[in-house]
């Protein structure tokens, strides 16, 4: 059985010795994505992953805040510490009640520049996306978008995997000239970790943003939530189905749905099913659509290129139905069927639905 961790102050000693420029940059620092009221639940996911780098660095993971003086706020305070905090880093204004880049980008930079963390972590979301491209332009340090791996090299530094070239190669990219070491990663990416309720609250570091309403250009006039990509759930579905190219037409995508309308599920498609136009985008799973964590992923007629694999590989289940047994899906499925899936979709829809007495019932587009 391995040892616990030690505390953060008995490891600081355990680390390489650093290049005397980067000696104040300290830490492992996550962004929380508080938006509208609720916390973007990868936000917590990469409290998890923080703590992973920031234990090998015998550092301390550190939460970053941003709202308006308001319960929301101060219910994502405390849940920094049950996801593992032990310090949380608060910058409470009304111009930050809405994410507008300009508040948000000086907000965050202000800390980074006063309390110098390491390595600095954001969801790859609408919003983290627009705001990591800025605070790390901004503050002229490297940037890994959309990263699948997060690890602590021999050289102490992150080391950032994800997909390159269209998704056919990974690669690892490490900042090496400058800190902070920034990443994105996407939802569902990083297993969810699980809250301790019970945890003590950590320090709390209260920044002053100094920035009046006047000095923002953008206002916000009307927030309209997008309505076309509400119901579709991909991400925290615990039941995916999805089809690819071995399917042969849009019309046979009806035996996806039928399947994930019998389990209780969600159903997608790869990449080139979207380029077909055969499925809507939302419904796209892999390295440039959704990233899925399920607990049973069917896929069906689907090859299992990289951009797919990054995409569905946290799946606890993964059952693979191809004709081609050299397919490279076979390769990290659990289980893979050797068969065309036209014939293997309806047989399985009509054992389930027999098994869990349901009716078949066809999801229609919305």
């Amino acid at each position: 059985m391995s040892e616990p961790a030690a505390p953060a102050a008995g490891r600081a000693g355990m680390r390489k010795e650093l290049p005397e420029h980067f000696r104040d940059y300290r830490n492992v620092w996550v962004f929380i994505e508080l938006e509208r009221g609720e916390v973007h639940p990868v936000s917590w996911e990469l409290m998890g992953e923080g703590r992973k780098l920031a234990d090998k660095l015998g550092v301390d993971l550190c939460a970053v805040v941003l709202g308006q003086k308001d319960e929301a706020t101060r219910t994502a305070i405390r849940m920094t510490w049950a996801y593992g905090a032990d310090i949380c880093y608060i910058c409470k204004d009304k111009v930050l009640a809405d994410y507008r880049n300009e508040p948000y980008t000086s907000a965050l930079t202000g800390l980074v520049n006063a309390y110098k963390p390491e390595i600095l972590l954001l969801g790859a979301t609408t919003l983290g996306r627009d705001l990591a491209g800025s605070v790390a332009t901004t503050l002229k340090t490297g940037l890994t978008a959309d990263a699948t791996e997060l690890e602590i090299d021999h050289e102490m530094s992150l080391a950032a995997t994800r997909p390159t070239f269209g998704g056919t190669l990974l690669c690892t990219i490490h900042t090496l000239n400058f800190r902070p070491q920034m990443a994105t990663v996407r939802p569902r990416v990083m297993a969810m970790p699980e809250p301790d309720m019970k945890r003590p609250s950590g320090r709390s570091v209260w920044y002053t943003l100094g920035v009046a309403e006047d000095d923002v250009i953008t206002k916000v006039l009307e927030f309209v939530a997008d309505a076309t990509t509400n119901d579709v759930n991909l991400a925290y579905a615990d039941i995916v189905v999805a089809g690819g190219m071995g399917l042969q037409s849009a019309a046979n995508f009806k035996l996806v749905r039928d399947l994930a309308a019998v389990l209780g599920g969600e159903y997608g498609c790869s990449r080139p099913v979207i380029q077909k136009g055969w499925m809507p985008s939302e419904r796209q799973i892999g390295q440039t659509g959704k990233t899925i964590r399920p607990r049973l992923y069917i896929a069906a007629g689907i090859s299992g290129a990289i951009q797919h694999r990054v995409g569905v590989e946290g799946a606890d289940l993964i059952i693979a139905i191809n004709t081609d047994p050299q397919a490279k899906i076979f390769e990290f499925a659990h289980l893979g069927v050797v068969a065309d899936a036209l014939q293997v979709l309806p047989a399985l829809t009509e054992a389930f639905a027999k098994r869990l007495g349901r009716e078949t019932r066809i999801l229609e587009e919305a």
